[in-house]
């Protein structure tokens, strides 16, 4: 297999977004998004208790790309204005298609903030084409025990397929466009080549332990994201410790991209009708918890 080079290496540096602080690999001065993935949050992990709950975000609204989360640690309570809630578990994956317009609220269960613990997950915001932004708004939300899995001949290795495929096996996620997004969880001494679709932009990002990357390693607190060239067919994991990593692959749209808080679109008149749509309660209504 011909590895892919490596177009950029990144470190996941602490962000303040109100009363949170988490990491964000991208975007940043050096890395503005990798096309078609606009932003990473890795945030927590974050003790959780009655006397300090930061977590908890209420109702708020998205348009024009799909929010994803991937629950590392912890519980998290999902609501919108569709009619969905539901609880998110350690390992679970929830996965809206804002499209034309949705509002959710996200936080930590009152059982799980009366017991305690910590809660700890990616962010992803993933693009949606022009021609996609304005259609209906959807909600998945797989668990955790029901994904389909890849593992390694010496069992180190096992890789959560949650979209795309992977030698065969293929996610239960359906996605608006070509993307695959495998959690890889590794012992130390796992090796493992992965492919990658050539016309894909893909990206490896480490979550905790060590690991090497064809001949690169990364580190937490160090470099912690890997952007590759799409030059090759893959590349291979050597963990060096017990090591939790998402790798991220998708078809580049290449089209204008414009923003404003919790609104993705093509131009700034479109963020305008956004924010108009969603104050004239267009995007639907959720109230708070």
């Amino acid at each position: 297999m011909k590895q892919n080079t490596i177009k950029r290496i990144g470190r996941s540096d602490f962000v303040n977004m109100g009363p949170i602080r988490l990491r964000q690999p991208f975007p940043k001065q050096s890395i503005d998004m990798i096309d078609p993935f606009i932003l990473l949050h890795h945030y927590g992990p974050y003790k959780i208790s009655e006397e300090h709950n930061p977590f908890d975000l209420g109702p708020h609204p998205h348009r024009g790309f799909e929010p994803v989360t991937f629950l590392v640690q912890g519980e998290q309570l999902h609501r919108d204005s569709l009619g969905n809630e539901s609880i998110v578990k350690a390992g679970d994956v929830q996965w809206t298609t804002a499209g034309r317009g949705i509002v959710h609220a996200e936080a930590p269960t009152k059982a799980f903030v009366k017991k305690g613990g910590y809660i700890e997950g990616i962010q992803l915001w993933l693009n949606l084409p022009a021609e996609k932004k304005m259609i209906p708004a959807n909600y998945q939300h797989e668990k955790h025990e029901d994904f389909r899995r890849v593992v390694s001949e010496d069992g180190k290795v096992e890789i959560k397929v949650i979209s795309g495929e992977l030698n065969g096996t293929y996610g239960r996620i359906s996605t608006q466009t070509s993307v695959n997004a495998f959690m890889i969880e590794a012992k130390e001494g796992g090796i493992f080549d992965i492919p990658i679709n050539k016309t894909h932009q893909s990206l490896i990002y480490l979550l905790k332990g060590k690991t090497k990357i064809n001949t690169e390693i990364l580190e937490l607190d160090k470099n912690q994201l890997i952007e590759f060239n799409q030059d090759g067919e893959g590349f291979r994991i050597e963990t060096l410790e017990d090591s939790l990593l998402l790798f991220l692959s998708g078809e580049p749209l290449n089209e204008e991209v414009a923003t404003y808080g919790p609104y993705v679109m093509n131009t700034q008149t479109e963020l305008m009708e956004a924010m108009r749509d969603y104050q004239m309660g267009k995007m639907g209504f959720l109230p708070a918890n």
